[in-house]
């Protein structure tokens, strides 16, 4: 007889648990589940690449042959002379050549030729001058290169975000010839950008197209779709893959037709798009244990290992898959993909139409699907027995599983189904739950469903990262064997974590049902004596240097993330700098950790964090031989930190001491090449905001100098610590800064020149016995002469550090390069000195 009286009462059970869901579909677990799915989907899908593509990587064997990234230009053009050559049917290269690179001799060279045009030396030397000229310029080199075929393609990258008004200048006529034309309002949109940056025109020019080379990073992270058109105000402009394969097909912009949230038409050839624009680019696995791509070492195909014949006719797509040059993605088949390899995975999908489609039925069909089971949870499984509704509960997900996995199997079409099942499997799980309570006999078995249930749940939140609330859901469930094993399991984790007092609280709990378990005694001991050793970020803990000493003579080391941490170089205002080793590809870091929850109140910490890691970000872009390079940055139990170049010497506080000063021309030097490297990185939109000697690290034996804590300052701006300190250095902020207006390059200038007359005579500039005392003088009072301190200062440099201290920002140096050219000319043999106007 069908047991049905006491569920006719629950029907809303179903009813709130559906509405709930509803409201909970768009969240970042559902929409995470819909991805895992659709990722599933693709590895599972087998589709052949297209033989026409191929890669030429600049992986870390070219890097190890040909030198340092970035490379010569001249090496670029010599690759495409040999593709060109071999008659490559299109080349695209990824590398944004966004910045001039000249040779720092070239300026000489150019100065004396002009000399020899006027006669002022033989014409031997003035032919040696323009070999010497033709071989330091190097863009013009690769602009030639480009120049004499029409088949090389060359990326930009958009800023995405809605245009204010008007752009401040047209693009240039080597971008606007690639915008689409034939653009039709469709019933959806193009993503809008606001900024863009570009190749140096030189280069751009020369270009056969550009396209944008802009990713669509998903909700978790990942690389799944492509927006094949991106608006910049009134223009739309096309994905590089779509230029590369329209190229290959000798067609260009004004044959790409594209109708926004629907698809885009290439010839013959249409690639539906979501509402966005995107296209659901087909990740191609690989075979065999080979590559989906043929993907050849960049310099095995220059020194002529890998004869440059066999790309004739071919798409050669050029990009960098080395370590720490370019940012890897998340794809379906990857976990880190290169982004060249990401690009030959679009042009192999618009060639051949391998692609997943979002149908226009596809809404309509995923909420009949959840309608349906709603239906199932509120009339009719309150009303079956045990066994018949678990096996109806199997068929319906089944069901709705194979429906996923057979429309992007078979028609290459996606359904959000997983918010369906999602609600199918909590449902039952709830009514079931709720069910066996009635009777002792339904008491005993409801016992065992829970705590499968709250065994399930704990794996489910272990595997997400939530070990605590893990550990309450098995500490719920019946100790046995198979719960031994998933308890085990956690504690790893969580001494993986470094909370080794969680761990012991594991291992203990563990001991009391069997405490001959596997290694469960060492483990207890070793947690226990972990617990009582030094964490990572604590305030009053012993360090040994980074080392953890174990029980037994064993020595461990604690972990930063993926870094391994070996001991301690320094402490600062907010944090601890280590030094450490990636132990996957064996290199060194430095990792500056940063305590923001104990620093920070907590209506100002999400908003601390989201600045420290979107200027981090930034700074990691930075690409100069003057900055320091950052690698990564993340986050453990509220410890923020980035890991950094590693860099052997110290930083120039020692040097501004009275006794301990270095000679004007090495210091002339030295802050010449700071200013260079400001130069570059306010030609990049970034300012640093906190120059001083302490941020600037010198290496005498090398002579190595790098800038460190780009946008460090940034991530404290109006922010005051827990404990009450205001961050920043004032006594090197410039007048804009302290007033609290809005600052720019020339803010770093004059920190600059506060730094380069302290470096001069050890002493600051400005002095006060409070701080409104040293700021009014840094606002109002002009700075002394250098050489009152120190008459040894030339007086070529004296100017110079006038010229930086000025108040107004308009009479102050306006980049760093006018600030490092008269620092070299002031020191330069028998300088008397520098046209230095204030």
């Amino acid at each position: 007889m069908r047991k049905a009286g006491f569920w006719k009462t629950d029907w809303f059970l179903g009813l709130a648990l559906s509405l709930a869901m509803l409201a909970a579909a768009n969240g970042e677990l559902i929409q995470s589940l819909e991805r895992k799915a659709y990722d599933m989907g693709v590895a599972a899908s087998s589709r052949t690449p297209s033989e026409r593509v191929a890669v030429i990587a600049i992986d870390d064997q070219s890097i190890a042959n040909i030198g340092r990234w970035p490379w010569s230009r001249d090496v670029h053009a010599r690759l495409t002379d040999l593709l060109v050559g071999a008659k490559a049917k299109v080349i695209g290269n990824t590398v944004l050549f966004s910045e001039p690179q000249i040779d720092p001799g070239y300026a000489y060279i150019t100065r004396l030729l002009e000399l020899s045009r006027q006669g002022a030396m033989p014409a031997e030397a003035a032919g040696i001058l323009q070999e010497a000229e033709a071989a330091l310029n190097t863009d013009r080199r690769l602009a030639q290169s480009y120049g004499a075929t029409d088949t090389v393609l060359l990326p930009m990258l958009f800023q995405l975000g809605d245009p204010l008004g008007r752009p401040d200048q047209p693009l240039p006529e080597f971008v606007s010839r690639n915008q689409l034309t034939r653009v039709n309002a469709g019933s959806g949109f193009a993503l809008p950008t606001n900024a863009v940056q570009l190749p140096v025109p030189g280069i751009g020019e020369k270009a056969a197209a550009i396209g944008h080379l802009n990713a669509s990073v998903d909700v978790d992270g990942g690389i799944r779709s492509e927006p094949l058109v991106l608006s910049y105000y009134d223009q739309f402009y096309p994905s590089l893959s779509l230029l590369i394969a329209a190229r290959s097909l000798n067609l260009g912009p004004a044959d790409i037709q594209a109708t926004l949230g629907e698809s885009v038409r290439l010839g013959k050839l249409r690639i539906p798009t979501d509402p966005a624009s995107r296209m659901l680019t087909f990740f191609y696995k690989d075979r065999e244990g080979k590559p989906a791509f043929a993907v050849d070492s960049f310099y095995d195909v220059l020194s002529g290992k890998i004869p440059a014949a066999k790309y004739q006719d071919k798409i050669v797509l050029i990009g960098a898959t080395a370590a720490g040059v370019g940012a890897s993605q998340v794809t379906p088949v990857s976990p880190a993909m290169a982004p060249v390899l990401t690009l030959a995975h679009s042009v192999s999908s618009i060639l051949q139409e391998h692609f997943f489609v979002i149908p226009a039925w596809g809404l309509g069909a995923e909420l009949a699907a959840y309608l349906l089971v709603a239906l199932y949870l509120i009339l009719l499984l309150p009303r079956l027995s045990a066994g018949v509704g678990a096996g109806l509960t199997a068929l319906l997900l089944a069901a709705l599983l194979g429906l996923h996995f057979g429309l992007m199997l078979g028609a290459g079409l996606w359904l959000q189904l997983m918010g369906a099942a999602t609600l199918l499997l909590l449902g039952h799980l709830l009514l079931t739950t709720k069910r066996f309570l009635v009777t002792e006999r339904g008491k005993e078995k409801s016992d065992q469903e829970s705590a499968e249930s709250n065994r399930m749940l704990g794996l489910a939140f272990q595997g997400q990262g939530q070990l605590d609330m893990a550990f309450d859901k098995l500490r719920k469930c019946p100790l046995d064997d198979q719960l031994m094993e998933n308890l085990y399991n956690l504690a790893l984790d969580f001494e993986r974590k470094r909370q080794f007092n969680k761990a012991e609280a594991v291992f203990r709990y563990m001991s009391g049902y069997n405490p001959k378990f596997r290694d469960l005694e060492m483990r207890l001991s070793r947690a226990k004596a972990m617990s009582e050793t030094i964490m990572l970020g604590g305030a009053g803990a012993r360090s040994s240097g980074g080392t953890q000493i174990l029980t037994g003579g064993e020595v461990e080391k604690p972990m930063l993330g993926r870094y391994q941490v070996e001991k301690e170089l320094g402490k600062g205002a907010m944090g601890v700098v280590y030094q450490g080793r990636d132990p996957k590809i064996n290199r060194v870091v430095a990792i500056k950790t940063m305590a923001l929850a104990q620093e920070f109140e907590e209506d100002e910490l999400a908003d601390v964090k989201e600045r420290f890691f979107r200027e981090a970000e930034t700074a990691g872009r930075l690409n100069h031989p003057n900055i320091v390079t950052i690698f990564d940055a993340g986050e453990e139990h509220d410890l923020a930190y980035i890991a950094m170049e590693f860099l052997k010497g110290k930083d120039l506080v020692p040097f501004t001491k009275a006794d301990h000063l270095l000679p004007p021309e090495r210091v002339a030097d030295i802050v010449a090449r700071v200013a260079e490297a400001l130069d570059y990185a306010h030609r990049n939109n970034v300012v640093h905001r906190d120059i001083k000697p302490a941020n600037i690290m010198y290496e005498p034996e090398s002579d190595q100098v790098k800038v460190t804590d780009f946008g460090i300052a940034r991530i404290t701006d109006s922010s005051r610590t827990r404990t009450g300190m205001v961050l920043g250095t004032p006594s090197y902020m410039s007048p804009e800064q302290l007033a609290g207006k809005k600052i720019d390059g020339r803010s770093d200038l004059f920190s600059l020149g506060v730094t380069l007359y302290q470096l001069c005579c050890g002493q600051l500039p400005f002095h006060g016995e409070s701080m409104a005392q040293l700021m009014f003088k840094i606002a109002n009072e002009a700075s002394p002469d250098v050489r009152l301190a120190n008459p040894a200062v030339p007086a070529a440099l004296a100017e110079i550090i006038n010229k930086a201290l000025v108040k107004d920002a308009e009479q102050r140096y306006q980049t760093g390069a006018e600030m490092a050219r008269d620092l070299r000319a002031a020191c330069a043999p028998g300088a008397g000195g520098v046209d230095v106007t204030l």
